[in-house]
């Protein structure tokens, strides 16, 4: 089982941001995108158990620590993990069907893959998620134009430096992604070490 020390940091105040916007009673179906280690998955999984959770990741050796999880905890309520590259479209995200889910989940994915891994993850969302669905992204963001504080900013670059298509994504920019594919930005979430919690809600017809 590999083991992220800033998956460790983080999953308790995002468990906490998930707790607050998704219904904790009624059964509920949840992607989460780039699970990573699979550390996340399995918190969550832990609390919220009326949601059944499918974990994905497009990184071999990732998909392997995630199974690695689910056997040591064996928790019912979350799947087998999947491999899902988020670029391509939502009919290679394992079968999962039109408007089926209630949350899809992105952590730390968006500044540290290429820009077509955002789009696809937007255009997959906003065709999976069920009309007043939920999509969460965490992670750190510039906010019109800017890029604070200076951690951040020398972050950016180090990413930029390893490979020109990473690098953080504007906020702005991520909300007309989302409004191309029937989403909108609900709620920013001001989390610990200068990251935010994006919460876009799919629109219902009515």
């Amino acid at each position: 089982m590999l083991n992220a020390a800033a998956a460790e940091r983080n999953k308790e105040p995002i468990l906490s941001v998930l707790r607050d916007c998704v219904n904790t009673v009624r059964p509920l179906q949840a992607l989460e995108i780039s699970s990573g280690t699979g550390q996340h998955v399995v918190h969550f999984a832990q609390t919220l158990r009326n949601i059944t959770w499918q974990p994905s990741e497009y990184d071999r050796q990732s998909l392997a620590s995630i199974e690695a999880y689910r056997a040591h905890y064996q928790l019912h309520n979350v799947k087998p993990a999947i491999h899902l590259d988020a670029s391509q479209p939502h009919q290679y995200w394992g079968g999962i069907q039109p408007e089926s889910l209630d949350l899809v989940l992105n952590i730390n994915m968006i500044h540290i893959s290429p820009l077509s891994c955002t789009e696809g993850l937007f255009r997959g969302a906003g065709v999976l998620l069920k009309p007043q669905g939920l999509l969460l992204t965490y992670g750190p963001y510039a906010v019109n134009g800017q890029i604070t504080p200076q951690s951040n900013v020398d972050f950016d670059y180090s990413l930029r430096q390893r490979n020109p298509e990473w690098g953080l994504k504007d906020i702005s920019f991520l909300n007309s992604v989302a409004q191309k594919n029937g989403l909108f930005l609900e709620k920013i979430v001001d989390m610990p070490a200068n990251n935010k919690c994006l919460l876009f809600r799919k629109e219902s017809l009515v």
